[in-house]
C-alpha cells in the first residue's frame, strides 16, 4: 500500500519513543521508504541504531552531519517527503514548529517539508492541557497540520489523564488513510451494513447468524481509505471501530431497516453486507421463559426485506451492491437474487469454499453484474473490499 512512499517519522525526547520502533516496522511492511529523525533527547531513550536496522536508512540526529548521502540534508529529505509523522512529539517540539522555529534537524525538516503532516503529542496531562500548549496545537491545526490527539491512562509519571500517545496500530492507521490511496470517492457518500442482528426470544435468548460484520467493516474501512463519507450501519461485533466512519449499531433487523432507509437517500454508493435475518419471533416475552417438559415451539414471520424496500425509493445515480451467501446454485441463485431485487452488483460467495465466508480473514467473492461475471479468487477481505468498490465506481461512471 505504500510502496516507493517516502515517509519521515520524527521522534522527540518522550518515554513513548520507544513505541516509535513498532510504527516503522508496520511502515516498512507495507514498503515505504522510512526515514527517522531524532532529537538529541530522543537519543537518551533509544539508540539511533534500532532505527537504522529497522528501516535500513541512517537515522538523522545532526543537521550539520557532513558524512550523509544529500548535499543539504534537511531540504533534500524535505522534498523528499511524501508524508511526516513525528510520534511522540513533545510539549518542546510543538512549541518550536507551532511558530516555524528551526533550530535542530528534526524542525528545520519539519519546517522544510511541504507533506501532509501528522504530529502526535505525548506528555504529561497538565502540559498536555496547558492553554499554552493548546494554544500551539490551535496554531498548528490552523495551517492545515493534523494532530492525533493523544489517549488517556496511566501516564510514565504516575498521574492518570489525558497525555498518552496512541497505540503504534492506530498511528499507521493514520498514516494509511493519509497517504495509502487516491481519494477518488472524495465527495461521495457510501451507505455501508455489516454484521448479524439479533431477534429476541426473551430477555436472555435471540436468533442469530454466524455473521462477524469483517467484510462489511473492510468495505467501510476501505471507502474511507478513497475519501468517501461513511456511514456504517452494524450488527453488534467485536470488531474494533473505523476512524472517520459514522457507525451505527443496532440489535434487530427492524432497527437495521430503519437506520438504512433514513441514510439511504443521501448514498452515492450501498453495500449491504450485513447478514440480515429473515425470520423474527412473533410473539418476545417480557420475562425469561422457563424450561419445561417436552419440546418448545417458537412462532415466526418475516423480516422487512430491506433490499426491496431500497428499491421503492432508490435514486437513478445510486449505485446498490447486495450479497449473497449459498450453499448451492451459487451464480444462479445469486443472480436471481439480483433481478429480484433491483440491483447494480452482488457478491456472491459459497460457504462450501475454502477461505470464503463467515469469521475468517480471506473471502472467495464472484461479483455479478447484469451484463457479466468476475471471479476475484481467494483475497483478504480488505482487497476483496477494494475490488468490489472498484466495481461499483465503474458502473456509476457508466451512468454519466
Amino acid at each position: 500500500m505504500l510502496k516507493d512512499k517516502c515517509v519521515i517519522v520524527g521522534v522527540t525526547g518522550g518515554i513513548a519513543a520507544y513505541k516509535s520502533a513498532s510504527l516503522i516496522s508496520s511502515l516498512k511492511k507495507e514498503r515505504a521508504d522510512v526515514h527517522v529523525i531524532m532529537t538529541k533527547n530522543a537519543t537518551e531513550f533509544i539508540s539511533p541504531l534500532v532505527f537504522e536496522t529497522l528501516t535500513g536508512n541512517k537515522c538523522m540526529t545532526d543537521t550539520f552531519d557532513r558524512n550523509f548521502k544529500f548535499d543539504v540534508a534537511h531540504i533534500s529529505i524535505a522534498k523528499a517527503a511524501d508524508y511526516f509523522v513525528v510520534a511522540p512529539a513533545t510539549a518542546n517540539f510543538i512549541a518550536k514548529a507551532s511558530y516555524g522555529m528551526a533550530d535542530d534537524m528534526l524542525t528545520t525538516t519539519f519546517l522544510a517539508a511541504n507533506c501532509p503532516k501528522l504530529v502526535v503529542p505525548a506528555m504529561n496531562t497538565q502540559m498536555f492541557l496547558n492553554p499554552i500548549t493548546q494554544g500551539n496545537i490551535m496554531r498548528l491545526l490552523k495551517v492545515g497540520i493534523r494532530i492525533l490527539q493523544p489517549s488517556s491512562g496511566v501516564l510514565a509519571c504516575g498521574d492518570v489523564g489525558v497525555g498518552k500517545m496512541p497505540e503504534p496500530e492506530t498511528i499507521f492507521e493514520e498514516v494509511l488513510f493519509d497517504l495509502a490511496y487516491a481519494k477518488d470517492l472524495a465527495g461521495k457518500k457510501v451507505l455501508v451494513t455489516a454484521g448479524a442482528t439479533q431477534e429476541a426470544i426473551d430477555p436472555v435468548r435471540y436468533i442469530t447468524n454466524h455473521s462477524t460484520g469483517r467484510m462489511g467493516y473492510a468495505l467501510a474501512k476501505a471507502a474511507s481509505y478513497r475519501g468517501a463519507q461513511v456511514t456504517l450501519v452494524t450488527g453488534k461485533t467485536n470488531l474494533e471501530p473505523i476512524p472517520y466512519v459514522n457507525t451505527i449499531e443496532i440489535t434487530a433487523s427492524s432497527e437495521m431497516c430503519d437506520e438504512v432507509l433514513k441514510h439511504a437517500p443521501k448514498a452515492d454508493y450501498i453495500f449491504k453486507a450485513a447478514a440480515v435475518a429473515d425470520y423474527t419471533p412473533v410473539f418476545t416475552s417480557d420475562e425469561k421463559i422457563k424450561k419445561q417438559d417436552g419440546d418448545m415451539v417458537i412462532e415466526l414471520k418475516r423480516t422487512a426485506d430491506i433490499l426491496s424496500e431500497l428499491k421503492k425509493i432508490r435514486k437513478p445515480e445510486q449505485i446498490i451492491c447486495g450479497f449473497s451467501m449459498e450453499t448451492q446454485n451459487l451464480l444462479e441463485n445469486s443472480r436471481s437474487k439480483l433481478e429480484r431485487k433491483g440491483l447494480d452488483m452482488i457478491c456472491a460467495n459459497s460457504l462450501c469454499e475454502g477461505g470464503a465466508g463467515f469469521g475468517g480473514d480471506t473471502n472467495v467473492v464472484t461479483i455479478i453484474t447484469e451484463d457479466d461475471e468476475m471471479e476475484l479468487g481467494k483475497l483478504s477481505k480488505f482487497d476483496t473490499a477494494m475490488a468490489i468498490i472498484d466495481k461499483a465506481k465503474s458502473l456509476r461512471e457508466t451512468l454519466g
